[in-house]
């Protein structure tokens, strides 16, 4: 079977269904019918290249040549399809989990909505098969511009704030990015990610290697959340849950630290982060982000506020974990793309659900639910534990790569950050589950039951593979393999 178009129709489905989304406006069910289909359909074309992904091999297909030596190709390499996979197949959870909250919440221009959902996600799929900087470049740009329209659903004033906020970083952060890119070409006269980097043999000053590497982090940081780059994402949680679902597990900021990750092993490489020490750099930031998020999470007594917060501290440790330049680590990172992906999507799920269903937005409102709740915070408490670090779900086995990485690397500091955060995730979502499970609901709860299912089965479900991955890391999808080999090939390039 011929793969080589694979990657574009994988790019390309969900921006074909947005014209039949549009037309069948006046026509819900057919409207929210194109839009499984269209993710159904990304998923399967994922999907079957996941065999060559396992092996190794990259599929590459270049669509045009803008200059000599500067094409805009895809490759589907086993990073990326790694990616696409977490992707796309959140997106079908996603979309069911939408139909349940635009309606039971009768949220305004669906239809707008389910488009603009599309184009998001054929631009993520698009970052996950971009074969240099420059396709990279205008897929993640195409996100930011695609995502807008999400951020500012509501239309109050506080979500044109947060979508205004929201460009205003991101648009920035693609300035800076381009900007990279430009010096970069100028050195190397290639933009194409390679393992193991691309500056490699390439002269460079301390204060040139540090300052192009300070405008690719302006660039990417901003989506990864690394403080002071952060502010713009619990700003976003004005927009509706399954967009901050959007924003946290599958399309946005996931594809910020993927960008780190591209950047570190695939344009500086490990050799040239160490020998300029631009890794330490990326330590510190991360370092800091990890513990002072989570020290803000505490404050927030909004529910998803509080999440935003933890999964801008999560997001730094994937880039804890890259930073650590050692194997072990960064399969930890790679790991903890996918698996905060499945535990963020779940708790994000579970608070949507509870304020479509009850109305409550704020933590301190929250007594009592789980006994006309019981599987929303069932799944909320297995997606808590989970980013705790305890298992038998998910995120034990990352957190355990990360600390392992950190020791093999001879490092003390990121361990200890790393269980501080744990415990510092207990301190700040052990409250919720207490007041839902130990705490006295109000009349207001008496003849509710669970949300819609359209909602509950989702949020239940994805909890449900946080534990399967728990369990084994390489069920269904070969995760771990896939980290293991996208690791192996930075360290060791051909």
């Amino acid at each position: 079977m011929d793969l080589t178009y694979i990657p574009l129709y994988a790019v390309l489905v969900s921006l074909a269904a947005v014209p039949f989304i549009l037309l069948s406006s006046k026509k819900p069910n057919l409207r929210e019918f194109w839009t499984i289909l269209a993710g159904v359909i990304k998923f399967l074309l994922v999907l079957t290249l996941l065999p060559s992904a396992l092996q190794g091999n990259t599929i590459e297909l270049e669509l045009l040549e803008i200059a000599p030596n500067l094409p805009l190709v895809l490759k589907a390499d086993t990073f990326g399809v790694f990616f696409a996979l977490i992707a796309s197949g959140l997106w079908i959870f996603t979309s069911f989990y939408s139909i349940g909250y635009m309606r039971g919440h009768h949220e305004k221009k669906q239809t707008r909505y389910f488009a603009s959902f599309a184009i998001c996600l054929s631009s993520t799929i698009g970052i996950a098969f971009s074969g240099n900087l420059l396709t990279f470049i205008i897929f993640y740009e195409m996100l930011t511009l695609a995502t807008y329209p999400l951020v500012i659903h509501s239309e109050t004033k506080k979500g044109i704030a947060a979508g205004r906020k929201y460009l205003t970083y991101t648009l920035t952060a693609g300035l800076l990015l381009i900007a990279a890119a430009g010096i970069t070409y100028s050195l190397t006269g290639t933009l194409d990610f390679q393992a193991g980097g691309i500056f490699e043999g390439v002269e460079l000053s301390q204060t040139m290697a540090v300052t192009i590497f300070i405008l690719f982090l302006g660039g990417v940081g901003v989506k990864a959340g690394i403080m002071p780059l952060h502010s713009w994402l619990p700003s976003a949680m004005a927009a509706p849950t399954p967009v901050s679902a959007l924003l946290h597990a599958v399309a946005v900021v996931k594809s910020g630290v993927f960008g780190v990750i591209r950047v570190v092993g695939f344009i500086f490489g490990p050799e040239v982060m160490a020998e300029f020490g631009l890794n330490e750099i990326l330590m510190v930031l991360a370092g800091i982000t990890v513990l002072v998020a989570s020290l803000l999470a505490f404050a927030q007594d909004n529910l998803k506020r509080r999440l935003a917060y933890s999964t801008v501290g999560h997001l730094s440790y994937i880039v804890l974990g890259v930073a650590l330049l050692t194997e072990t680590g960064l399969i930890g990172s790679i790991m903890h793309i996918s698996f905060h992906a499945t535990m963020k999507i779940t708790l994000f799920f579970c608070a949507g659900a509870i304020m479509v269903n009850l109305h409550k937005k704020n933590i301190s409102d929250l007594n009592g639910i789980a006994k006309v709740m019981p599987w929303t915070m069932a799944a909320f408490v297995i997606g808590s534990m989970g980013l705790a670090g305890i298992p038998p779900v998910n995120g034990f086995v990352s957190k355990w790569y990360l600390a392992s990485g950190a020791l093999e690397g001879g490092m003390l500091i990121p361990v200890i950050i790393l269980v501080v955060s744990g415990l510092l995730n207990v301190g700040y979502f052990f409250p919720i589950i207490h007041r839902a499970y130990f705490r006295k609901g109000g009349p207001e709860l008496e003849g509710h039951t669970e949300a819609s299912p359209f909602m509950v089965v989702p949020l239940f479900g994805t909890a449900v593979l946080s534990i399967l991955f728990g369990l084994n890391p390489d069920l269904f999808f070969n995760f771990f393999d896939m980290a293991t080999s996208v690791a192996s090939t930075i360290f060791n390039p051909l």
